[in-house]
């Protein structure tokens, strides 16, 4: 993949000047949907598969980004000194957004740069390609600049990044467990305080797999920003009667004591699947490093029908996925990410994933007329260069 990034670089940019390669992972959250921005526990993985990146340093104050994945968009070139959010930079306002929040936190950047891009994440398929993009380019930025940030750090500025000059209100679990991974491990990260424990993902004779509904979801344009305003909503009530900042500070006893001051059918169902889902997610990270993977299969199920009928953010698409994964011998299976369209994630027997990728995609077609994908969850470290 580097002589390939090479590649483009060169055909792109047709200079010789020295390059540094980068690659940042897409995550694949395997329980504790929806629940980092209300202070809860989650359970991400970084995957193998993410975005590569090509950077030179120029002698000017320019910015050129050119996109391997975007290629009708072309090189879109800008000043150090004009980062605007421009809706026609489509995916460049996240590299732009990134750099343009380090020098508004006062870090020193003095030299444009010539960046080329290629990613082998599906786009649009909730596995965070765009989280992937930001600490891309914060690290590199970090790195050539040699800022010394910090990778939690890192994070919170990338998801800043998301919040202002995106427009998505979302949590901060993409960015961290991107710029934070480990090989081999998934992180139980607690969204409130950042403190986060490495857990190896001993599977046994299991995989993770995730299949790709090719159903794309714009998060902006989702519902994604009203969940999160349902859920603060929710908390200002609770407030009134509990010294609590998250929803997820909740226990089973408060939720259930206090819910009828809510009034409100659907703020009942928001704040009940996080409350529910933080104690499953931490609940079944135990059960996982028991090695009881059949009772951490079981509280996906759970999560996905939490999702699907309290949070109401599944789709058709998503719903058959799970139903057809659990039919052929998946032992867990759930949405992931922000949902309407994406990914599930699913727990399969390793001697057993050709069949059911069969089959699965079969089933899938035959409802709805589309294609399918299907592929094994290897977890990957952070954010890094390669040498």
């Amino acid at each position: 993949m580097k002589n390939k990034l090479h590649q483009i670089f060169y055909r792109i940019y047709g200079h010789n000047r020295p390059i540094r390669t980068f690659f940042s992972p897409g995550r694949v959250n395997l329980i504790g949907e929806h629940i980092d921005y209300n202070g809860g526990y989650v359970f991400p993985t970084a995957l193998s598969i993410g975005t590569y990146g090509a950077i030179a340093l120029r002698d000017d104050l320019q910015i050129n980004l050119y996109s391997e994945n975007f290629k009708n968009q072309g090189i879109i070139s800008v000043s150090l000194h004009d980062l605007v959010y421009r809706k026609e930079h489509g995916w460049a306002n996240y590299p732009k957004g990134v750099i343009l929040e380090l020098i508004n936190q006062g870090y020193s950047l003095n030299q444009g740069f010539d960046i080329a891009i290629f990613g082998d994440l599906p786009n649009s398929s909730g596995l965070s390609s765009s989280a992937s993009i930001e600490c891309l380019i914060a690290v590199m930025m970090n790195d050539l600049f040699h800022l010394n940030i910090a990778r939690p750090t890192l994070a919170v500025l990338c998801k800043q990044v998301e919040n202002h000059y995106i427009g998505v209100n979302c949590g901060i679990m993409d960015q961290f467990i991107i710029a934070n991974g480990i090989e081999n491990h998934g992180l139980l990260l607690d969204c409130q305080t950042l403190a986060f424990t490495p857990v190896e993902l001993y599977m046994q004779d299991y995989s993770i797999v995730i299949c790709n509904s090719k159903v794309k979801r714009g998060l902006v344009d989702s519902k994604y920003n009203e969940r999160r305003d349902e859920c603060e909503r929710a908390l200002k009530v609770f407030q009134n009667h509990l010294s609590i900042e998250n929803l997820c500070d909740m226990s089973l006893v408060q939720f259930e004591t206090f819910k009828d001051y809510l009034n409100d059918e659907i703020l009942l169902k928001r704040s009940r699947h996080a409350v529910t889902e933080n104690q499953r997610a931490v609940a079944a990270v135990k059960q996982f490093q028991d090695h009881n993977l059949f009772a951490f299969g079981q509280a996906m199920n759970q999560s996905h029908l939490s999702l699907k009928n309290d949070y109401e953010v599944s789709c058709d698409e998503l719903d058959v996925l799970v139903e057809l994964a659990l039919k052929n011998g998946a032992i867990g299976s759930r949405m992931t990410g922000a949902g309407f369209g994406g990914c599930t994630v699913n727990i399969v027997k390793t001697d057993t994933i050709h069949s059911f990728k069969e089959a699965v995609l079969k089933g899938y077609f035959d409802r709805f007329g589309i294609q399918g994908e299907i592929y094994e969850a290897i977890a990957s470290d952070g954010t890094k260069e390669i040498e």
